[in-house]
């Protein structure tokens, strides 16, 4: 038998991607503080500090120090993915371990029926936050905002 948990998205991984969402939408205007980005993520700051250093070692942001300091996505958010941000904060998106290959700690493993399943769900949730960019969910945003502020 198969062990192992389902994939989980954390906290950290959640706030990661709230984060640079945050930085999407504020694309090209400057940079954005960490109270600022704190307040729009409902993140705790300190956490959301360390999230950030976080996202600067994989590329995805850049900061500036000083009193017009704050963060920056690194670059355009149309070629940040969501899979891209999942996976390098949370790791793997695979619902199983024996979803990958290589994998030898089931002794069922050859004929289980259940890891073809297991497969097609990794390959489905792959193929989705693969899709999707943070331009494509930033513009969702800008387009409620619009619907918002012609509404008042």
């Amino acid at each position: 038998m198969c062990s192992g948990g389902w994939m989980r998205i954390t906290y950290k991984g959640d706030y990661a991607m709230k984060a640079v969402l945050q930085l999407a939408v504020s694309y090209n205007k400057g940079v954005v503080t960490i109270h600022d980005l704190a307040a729009r993520t409902k993140a705790p700051k300190k956490f959301l500090e360390q999230i950030l250093l976080e996202l600067k070692k994989g590329g995805f942001v850049e900061s500036r120090r000083g009193k017009i300091g704050g963060y920056a996505l690194t670059k355009s958010p149309a070629s940040i993915r969501v899979g891209d941000v999942i996976q390098f904060v949370d790791g793997p998106i695979e619902p199983i371990p024996c979803v990958n290959e290589g994998y030898a700690e089931c002794e069922d493993l050859q004929t289980c029926l259940f890891r073809g399943i297991w497969k097609q769900v990794a390959k489905a949730t792959l193929d989705i936050v693969n899709n999707v960019t943070f331009d494509d969910l930033a513009k969702k945003i800008r387009s409620q905002e619009e619907v918002i502020s012609y509404s008042i």
